[in-house]
């Protein structure tokens, strides 16, 4: 459902914004002998994109209260990346999820990892999507007005928030 959560933003971005994905399954598990100039092919390719990105949108779903594994390796390899490419960023986050919480405690812990890397979370508003499944399409894309409006609303303050750090 995050990635239809994904595509709705893309769909719903404002005037002046473009949403890239960016791919983190291929992203080998951190091991620090591959770090420096050994870095994988889908490691510097992310940090390349993480680079120049103007700001991050992060769409999380939430497994055991927190953040996906493979999210989280991914922020570790790219938090080693010298010239610390999120540092001063601005930064949003989303989540879907079919509980009821609707990702609240997987944001909350990576707003924390976001905190420490130097980037500037967007506070308000928040995009917690509870009962995905039920607000998303046979195909996984988001086709429930209300949530589709709060995504909208989340990446017009993106922009402003972006707009003021700089």
């Amino acid at each position: 459902y995050n990635r239809g959560l994904v595509r709705a933003a893309q769909a719903l971005a404002p005037s002046g914004m473009t949403i890239t994905i960016g791919e983190i399954a291929d992203v080998p598990m951190y091991n620090g002998d591959d770090d420096g100039d050994n870095r994988p092919a889908t490691v510097v390719a992310l940090a390349e994109q993480v680079a120049q990105a103007d700001a991050l949108l992060f769409a999380t779903p939430e497994y055991n209260y927190s953040i996906p594994g493979v999210l989280k390796n991914a922020i570790d390899w790219l938090s080693r990346v010298p010239g610390g490419i999120f540092a001063g960023k601005p930064v949003a986050i989303m989540g879907a999820s079919m509980g009821g919480m609707g990702t609240s405690r997987s944001q909350y812990h990576l707003r924390q990892v976001l905190v420490f890397l130097d980037m500037h979370p967007l506070n308000k508003p928040e995009v917690f999507v509870s009962a995905a499944h039920e607000k998303c399409d046979d195909k996984g894309d988001l086709v429930d007005e209300k949530t589709r409006e709060m995504v909208a609303k989340q990446l017009v303050a993106l922009q402003e928030w972006h707009q003021r750090l700089s």
